[in-house]
């Protein structure tokens, strides 16, 4: 008989489980079409310095100043961050789904997402996921982005690196 191995953790995303997806094509589309934003423009510049955002290598206000403030605009910083943070959602259902199965069973929860310093700061505060979140493995903060196999081990090895093939 096979030896059954108990779950312990539990490992979810933030955008697109938890909440609605922090800056996806859909929401920029929106900051764009709201603002007067010329799309394709934008969507050119964000394929440019998303990643190296979302690793923390630029900051919040040098990636703006990269996709929408390189010219001048009739709109400030703080009204853009202030929509573009809205666009977060949260899906109840799937939060108390999560909290419930911790409660229930014990389970350590860990989120692994990609996600910018600001947003991701904002959206753990706004939507109180560090009550229930044991454990945020975000690309902000360890420099790594999914698909990229070393952010799901340092995420099971409880934020430890390990060598690859350890």
């Amino acid at each position: 008989m096979k030896k059954r191995i108990p779950i312990t953790t539990l490992f979810v995303d933030i955008g697109g489980v938890l909440l609605t997806n922090g800056w996806d094509h859909h929401e920029r589309r929106r900051a764009a079409k709201h603002f007067k934003l010329n799309w394709a423009d934008m969507q050119d510049r964000h394929e440019l310095n998303f990643e190296t955002h979302e690793q923390d290598k630029i900051s919040f206000r040098e990636y703006l100043d990269r996709v929408v403030f390189w010219q001048k605009r009739s709109f400030t910083r703080a009204e853009f961050r202030q929509f573009m943070f809205a666009q977060s959602i949260p899906y109840t259902e799937m939060i108390e789904l999560v909290r419930n199965l911790k409660a229930k069973y014990g389970l350590k929860i860990a989120v692994v997402s990609n996600e910018a310093r600001e947003l991701n700061a904002y959206r753990i505060r706004q939507f109180r996921l560090a009550g229930f979140v044991d454990a945020f493995i975000s690309s902000c903060f360890v420099h790594l982005r999914k698909p990229d196999a070393d952010i799901f081990r340092l995420a099971v090895n409880g934020g430890r690196k390990v060598r690859r093939g350890s």
